[in-house]
């Protein structure tokens, strides 16, 4: 068994960084690791039941984290993209898919399995995909979480309703003394995730004891799986409505930071698993079906993806980038494989190929994904970009870059005081909402000269540069510089090092975005933590004068780093020096 165990890290810490770092993600890097460990590999791991069992709480565990995750208020706000495009997806998708099936030749109940199978779409690939790529919160994003939400609710249903797939099992009168001990063990999860472990978890010093916390976690997931898998449930039910049932608790986070270490690791052994299990034998010699079918999986999903999110009224790029990141299998389709072969619902050797496309296809899905975004989306967005706004007259004594959440806040305090000003916005949606608040905005690029000398930098009196965007800033600096010397200006400063970049440029005044919030921050936390309200205020002011002194002195040496640390060093010391000093008063 130590050797098992050692092959198995061994091959995951090889394997699962390669396929991240090429964008493949970390489930391909378990599937490759089985792969290589397997029987059709090197042989190391020959019995393949060592780690099943083991393996198996995986999947448990994320099913009782994905519950954790659905809040009935969250899937009320979403209701109609998570049950209306997420049923839609998983319904049409398992039909095209299950004809398919079926047109090759594969038994009805297979088909159905098959079809039901490969529409689900894998999460630990698509979530990450779209993350890394900034698309979260674009319609694909929102729209491709609700249907990974859906299939995870799907997903409960089907691994129930598959062994009555097996035509042996169907029974011929109701097995009243099952179904009892049935609703029996889910009425115990139900009470005792409700009433029984709140207080448990209470009595244990909630999360302030971390050893005792991590026991009760593990405890919880375990229990609940064992309840339901002596009733004759499935173990990932009993799970997942365990989290369910916690999802609302005070106590959510701290399961889910103890759960999610056990939970990656053994459905890291899950998926080893499955690749070991994979018949290689099978794709040298049916290559060509092996091709044929996860490109016929990959265009059926893509397909039916496109459309609905067309009906759904996505862009024509998101519609590419929704359809392009569901069309890869699941690593739910090899939980309900396995589960339909141990039923007699599906055939070992069609679940053999089943599981090799599903696998193909993940690894597939990261790379076409990166190749349109690389591209097809870039022709699909060129839209014209809507005309600047056509600035007349403006002898306003001020101008304003940049009207977001910084420049706002200066806008109003500039409207309070009767000063006009002429502000500059580069994103249309921002100018829309500042102008229906009925703050005088123009659509347009700061960092071009004609547009600030149409804003009336020639006769103005102040520039203040408030964009989020540290270059643009900078550009906008040099620009006023070089063409309206007589301009004071006044610019936001992203970070310290930003700050030397602006003070290099002879900015009149200059603001560190985050320095004096973070000071406020800190007068508060010494007020909570009980120093007087006057010493923490002459402490905050103390630190205040000291480090934009240490700006001003630095700024000749920064860019010798190593001159740089150690002015940086004797400050962080006098400064401690005069703590102490102040302290002694």
């Amino acid at each position: 068994m130590l050797t098992t165990l050692v092959a198995l890290l061994a091959a995951a810490t090889v394997a699962v960084p390669l396929t991240r770092r090429f964008g493949l993600g970390s489930v391909l890097g378990y599937l490759l690791a089985g792969v290589a460990i397997g029987p059709s590999g090197l042989g190391l791991v020959s019995d393949i039941g060592q780690i099943a069992d083991i393996a198996s709480l995986g999947v448990v565990m994320l099913l009782f984290l994905i519950g954790l995750e659905l809040r009935p208020r969250r899937l009320w706000v979403m209701r109609r993209a998570v049950f209306g495009l997420g049923s839609a997806q998983v319904v049409f998708s398992g039909i095209v898919l299950a004809a398919l099936a079926r047109w090759t030749g594969v038994s009805w109940m297979g088909s159905i399995v098959l079809g039901a199978g490969l529409a689900m779409s894998s999460t630990a690939i698509v979530l990450p995909m779209l993350a890394e790529a900034g698309l979260m919160q674009s319609s694909a994003g929102r729209d491709g979480f609700a249907v990974l939400l859906f299939q995870d609710l799907a997903f409960i249903p089907l691994v129930a309703i598959v062994p009555l797939l097996a035509e042996h099992t169907l029974p011929h009168q109701v097995p009243w003394h099952d179904v009892a001990r049935a609703v029996t063990a889910i009425a115990v999860i139900l009470v005792g995730g409700r009433f029984a472990i709140p207080p448990l978890i209470r009595a244990l010093g909630g999360a302030r004891t971390p050893e005792l916390f991590t026991l009760a976690s593990l405890l919880i997931v375990a229990g609940s799986a064992f309840i339901a898998s002596i009733a004759g449930l499935s173990m990932s039910l009993g799970a997942f409505m365990a989290g369910v049932l916690l999802s609302e608790s005070e106590y959510r986070h701290e399961l889910q930071a103890d759960i999610a270490p056990f939970e990656g690791l053994l459905l890291g052994f899950f998926f080893i698993s499955v690749g070991m299990a994979a018949d290689l034998g099978l794709a040298r010699v049916h290559p060509g079906l092996l091709a044929g079918a996860v490109a016929a999986l990959l265009t059926a999903k893509a397909a039916v993806c496109f459309i609905l999110a067309l009906i759904a009224r996505q862009s024509l790029a998101d519609a590419v980038r929704f359809s392009l990141a569901l069309p890869q299998a699941s690593e739910f389709a090899f939980v309900l494989f396995g589960a339909a072969v141990a039923a007699g619902a599906l055939s070992p050797g069609s679940a053999a190929l089943a599981t090799l496309v599903a696998a193909a296809s993940m690894a597939a899905t990261p790379v076409l994904f990166a190749v349109s975004e690389r591209f097809l989306i870039p022709c699909l967005e060129q839209e014209p970009e809507p005309d600047f706004d056509t600035i007349e007259a403006a002898d306003a004594p001020v101008i304003l870059c940049g009207v977001g959440r910084f420049g706002q806040i200066v806008a109003r305090v500039l409207r309070m005081h009767g000063i006009t000003f002429t502000a500059l916005e580069r994103d249309p949606g921002q100018v829309d909402v500042l102008r229906r608040f009925g703050i005088k905005v123009y659509f347009g690029d700061p960092t071009r000269i004609d547009l600030l000398r149409a804003a009336g930098a020639g006769q103005a009196k102040l520039l203040i540069v408030a964009l989020d965007n540290a270059p643009d800033v900078l550009r906008i600096v040099e620009v006023a510089k070089r063409n309206f010397p007589h301009l004071k200006i006044l610019a936001r400063a992203r970070n310290r090092r930003n700050a030397y970049l602006l003070m290099d440029r002879g900015v009149d005044g200059l603001v560190r975005e985050t320095f004096h919030s973070s000071l406020k921050m800190a007068r508060q936390a010494l007020e909570a933590l009980g120093v007087s309200t006057q010493e923490a205020e002459r402490s905050i002011a103390l630190f205040r004068d000291h480090d934009e002194r240490t700006l001003l002195d630095t700024h000749v040496i920064y860019r010798d780093e190593k001159q740089l640390m150690q002015s940086v060093q004797q400050a962080t010391e006098e400064l401690m020096a005069l703590f102490e000093a102040d302290r002694a008063k």
